[in-house]
């Protein structure tokens, strides 16, 4: 059996990182026959000191300090973008001018203007371009999808989502990048809420209207002094100059969908207790489909058909008869991780570039997400609805 190798370079060494070069390990161990090997060829990072320790640690041939000479390498496949968000456009444009089959972090960008500069370098390269909304590999998120368009719920009436963290509560915790507008684009809005709107799309259909509110809870934090981003794990700093926060703390809004559906969304990096609440409830005129991400391998379905004395919530745990299940662990309710959401993600983008067929979510999808989330924040300005716009170019 001969398998094709495809070589990846990797820019950004974090947690996304360390999250994706997990996945280029370990995937065909899970996927096997896998459609393609990929290959850990280079790392970058923003120092040699950096780029040497990342090569070490996450097993690649190679690395560097200057993410152009990944582009220029021709032995280069796949170039796989986890940096901030204001990193994306030139990296992916360049990628795509070069040839190379591109994967960027979520959200693609900081603008639908951004994104939109991107997805058409992309399809004009005609290569395979895929935005990393990993929580949708989830197999009971993939599950919901099946019960939903064999039409066990019946018609799909309203959609209700949210991503509730905690994370960032204390006003002592570091200016984070994702605090900054110029970097980030946006908070809770970019960051988290574009996930809930992933699995909008994914599952119910197109957005074609919103109605937000955002606010802001904390003002300014104390500026770090070097070091790593660390999200939830970063140290309190006393004492320290502070800098502004300039993005949404929280994001709330409603939702119309093509198909005649409603909805909502609710985000938010300030909910005490809730550390990665991520889920949705889906109303149907049959029956209601619920799922939270920290019960990820559960997901809740109530069937109108079912008898009277029998109606109920019942708890599906997914495993081997599920989507994916039969590449993951044999038996239900072994537990699937974030880890393995990134493997999932990970052979659907090598089998995308094996077959040489476009990868879900593409560019498109990522464009469209964030002509979404501008939509949100214009309304939320606004006060009032506001029709998504996706301007020209867009493919459905």
């Amino acid at each position: 059996m001969h398998t094709r190798t495809v070589n990846v370079g990797v820019i950004g060494a974090g947690f996304m990182g360390k999250a994706h070069s997990l996945a280029y390990a370990a995937m065909p161990m899970f996927f096997w026959p896998a459609p393609a090997i990929p290959r850990r060829t280079v790392i970058a990072e923003v120092t040699d000191e950096l780029a040497r320790d990342a090569a070490a640690r996450f097993g690649y041939e190679r690395w560097t300090s200057d993410w152009r000479r990944i582009i220029d390498d021709p032995e280069i496949d796949v170039v796989d973008i986890a940096v901030p968000n204001d990193q994306h456009p030139a990296i992916a444009i360049a990628a795509a001018q070069a040839g190379k089959h591109v994967i960027c972090e979520k959200p693609l960008a900081r603008t639908a203007a951004e994104a939109r500069a991107m997805r058409d370098a992309a399809v004009a390269a005609g290569i395979v371009h895929m935005v990393a909304f990993n929580y949708r590999r989830t197999p009971a998120v993939a599950l919901a999808k099946s019960l939903i368009e064999d039409g066990t719920i019946g018609t799909v009436r309203n959609f209700r989502g949210t991503y509730l963290q905690d994370w960032s509560n204390d006003p002592d915790l570091p200016l984070s990048w994702r605090f900054q507008r110029d970097v980030a684009g946006s908070g809770a809005l970019g960051d988290i809420a574009t996930h809930v709107l992933d699995f909008a799309r994914y599952l119910v259909g197109e957005v074609v209207q919103v109605n937000g509110l955002m606010e802001r809870y904390i003002h300014d934090r104390p500026i770090p002094q070097g070091g790593a981003d660390q999200l939830a794990g970063a140290a309190k700093i006393a004492d320290a100059p502070r800098g502004p926060v300039d993005v949404d703390d929280e994001v709330l809004t409603m939702l119309r969908f093509a198909g005649g559906a409603v909805g909502s969304i609710e985000a938010t990096r300030h909910a005490h207790g809730r550390k990665n609440f991520l889920g949705f409830e889906i109303h149907g005129d049959r029956g209601t489909l619920v799922f939270d991400y920290e019960r990820r391998d559960e997901l809740q379905l109530y069937s109108a058909d079912d008898a009277a004395d029998r109606q109920g919530f019942r708890t599906i745990l997914t495993g081997p008869a599920h989507p994916y299940g039969e590449s993951l662990w044999p038996i239900p309710g072994l537990g699937v991780g974030y880890g393995e959401t990134k493997i999932i993600e990970c052979y659907e983008l090598m089998k995308a570039i094996a077959e040489g067929t476009p990868a879900d979510p593409s560019f498109e999808d990522g464009y469209r997400i964030t002509c979404i989330a501008d939509a949100i924040a214009v309304s939320a300005q606004a006060g009032t609805w506001v029709d998504v716009d996706f301007g020209e170019g867009s493919s459905s």
